[in-house]
């Protein structure tokens, strides 16, 4: 079904993007696919001896509107990604990138120093570097001979 973006209520509007976001859900469980990966936004985490780095992808998003919070061991990436704007005479005959308000939280998966992060947004990447907590860093033993 085709509709012109001017002639649909907002209301309805909302309607289908929830239809589309349902459908995904019930598409991703019969094919045995993991809905997560259709989250928003997608991350990578890793961690080194040092950091917990969390990567998202946001492209479109503008940094005035994104904002992190840690508590705890939970990281949560919220934001916003404006509509694109089109004149009554624009016909969309598939529309997948998302706009609107999203957050997505995540659990760390060690503890970290929630004061000392820092977080930059390149080319659409957020990257965000959480220092592990002194408590959990790897320590080398020696050990003595005896």
């Amino acid at each position: 079904m085709i509709y012109r973006r001017s002639s649909i209520p907002g209301f309805l509007r909302d309607m289908l993007r929830f239809q589309d976001q349902m459908n995904r859900i019930f598409d991703a469980s019969m094919t045995g696919s993991s809905y997560q990966s259709d989250a928003m936004p997608a991350m990578n985490i890793y961690t080194t001896t040092e950091d917990t780095v969390v990567t998202a992808e946001v492209p479109g998003v503008d940094i005035k509107d994104l904002e992190i919070s840690v508590v705890g061991n939970n990281l949560t990436i919220s934001g916003s990604r404006e509509a694109e704007f089109t004149d009554e005479n624009t016909t969309y005959h598939r529309q997948e990138r998302t706009c609107g308000y999203f957050s997505r939280g995540i659990e760390l998966p060690l503890p970290v120093e929630a004061d000392k992060a820092e977080a930059s947004l390149v080319n659409g990447l957020l990257t965000i570097t959480l220092p592990r907590a002194e408590a959990d860093k790897p320590r080398r033993i020696s050990v003595k001979m005896t």
